[in-house]
This record gives C-alpha cells, sequence and structure tokens, in this order.
C-alpha cells in the first residue's frame, strides 16, 4: 500500500500469511529475497525493488541488520510489523500508526 510518511509516497506492506501481497512482495518471495522462518519474515532488502541510494543507506546501517553469504543485509521482521520497502526498514505497528498515514487518493 502508498502511504505517507515526513510528506512522502511510500511502499509498505504489513508482514502477514494471509493478507494481500502487492507484485513487488509476490517477486521478492519467489527470488527468496522474503522467506518465513516460523512467523518471523527474513527480509534481504537490498534485493527487493533495487533502489541504489536506499542500497547505500542500508549498507551503512549494516551494523543492524546481519549479513548474509551474498554480502546483503538482511532483517527480520514479526507478524504485524510493516516492511517499509522505500526506506529499507522493518517498523512496529505503532511505530507506523504514529508516523505514517494512508494517502487519500487526491494528494
Amino acid at each position: 500500500m502508498e502511504v505517507k510518511y515526513k510528506n512522502k509516497s511510500v511502499e509498505v506492506w504489513e508482514i502477514s500469511k494471509t493478507n494481500e501481497q502487492p507484485d513487488w512482495v509476490k517477486q521478492a518471495f519467489k527470488e527468496n529475497y522474503l522467506s518465513w522462518y516460523g512467523d518471523r519474515l527474513k527480509i534481504t532488502m537490498m534485493g527487493i525493488k533495487p533502489n541504489t541510494k536506499r542500497n547505500i543507506a542500508i549498507g551503512l546501517k549494516g551494523v543492524l541488520g546481519t549479513f548474509n553469504s551474498f554480502g546483503s543485509v538482511c532483517f527480520m521482521g514479526d507478524i504485524g510489523d510493516f516492511l517499509d520497502i522505500t526506506n529499507g526498514r522493518v517498523i512496529s505497528k505503532k511505530y507506523f500508526k504514529k508516523h505514517y498515514y494512508i494517502k487519500i487518493d487526491d494528494e
């Protein structure tokens, strides 16, 4: 879904095994950039909808994630968290409700 964060449009997906998945999420699962470990989601962020600026920022923050064997930063998300693919991060539902808002069609 497209939402607003800091007055900019961003794409997010609420992590769930049952809700609707946008095309980019389906593709990320197909390419193994997203994979389930029980009820936790492993996210290889740099491979999903590649964006040079975002990936450099993620690489600089690599200390917060873990590196996989291909040198990509991996994050873990829980069901109910949100994957903000535009900014390359996983956020809690509480943070999402406080700082993000759903766009209205004419915005």
